[in-house]
């Protein structure tokens, strides 16, 4: 089964000196860069999310900004198999950005979904993906988020933030692994 990577969200704004930082950001961009070059030796296509707040949000994620630019090392090449970038306003990676399509044209059945935030726009994608017939792999070394405190809710750290929401993931049927680069050697998953 044919299979593409969505890198979702992987921008500057999550790293230490953005306004969004993600206390992993720096391991787990390491794993998103592997995904990648395995998916460029595979010939497999790469879905490219980029985040931009609208003008009525925060100064996070400001199109043009160094924030909302893809960190370094990423973003579409040619010369390896198809690679496209897709620009969102909200959490969904297919919510008015013809990414679905564009899926379709290339007969993928299959993602692998890595990038941030794990509880945010990464969840909302492989959920979107999830319900149309998509075939979600996450790999857990590759997704990041933040800590999150509520008066009423309690307090979560980053790393319990990220596991917990891929825990609700993997319940609603996404493969959660971490051993995926090591099973991709012909473009499919075994």
């Amino acid at each position: 089964m044919k299979q593409a990577l969505i890198v979702v969200d992987a921008q500057n704004e999550f790293s230490a000196t953005g306004l969004r930082p993600v206390p992993n950001h720096a391991s787990a961009l390491a794993v998103v860069l592997e995904h990648v070059a395995a998916a460029r030796a595979d010939q497999r296509p790469i879905a490219w999310v980029q985040h931009h707040n609208r003008p009525d949000e925060s100064r996070a994620f400001v199109p043009g900004s160094w924030g909302a630019a893809l960190s370094p090392g990423l973003g579409p090449r040619a010369g390896y198999g198809p690679e496209a970038i897709f620009k969102k306003d909200v959490y969904g990676a297919f919510t008015d950005t013809g990414l679905e399509d564009w899926l379709r044209a290339h007969r993928i059945q299959s993602v692998l979904m890595v990038g941030f935030y794990t509880h945010m726009c990464l969840s909302t994608s492989a959920r979107e993906a999830l319900v149309r017939g998509f075939e979600v792999f996450l790999d857990p070394n590759a997704t990041g988020a933040r800590d999150l405190e509520d008066e009423t809710l309690g307090r979560q750290t980053a790393d319990e933030v990220r596991r917990s929401a891929l825990l609700h993931l993997k319940n609603m049927g996404a493969v959660v692994d971490a051993h995926l680069l090591k099973r991709s050697t012909d473009g499919s998953l075994a």
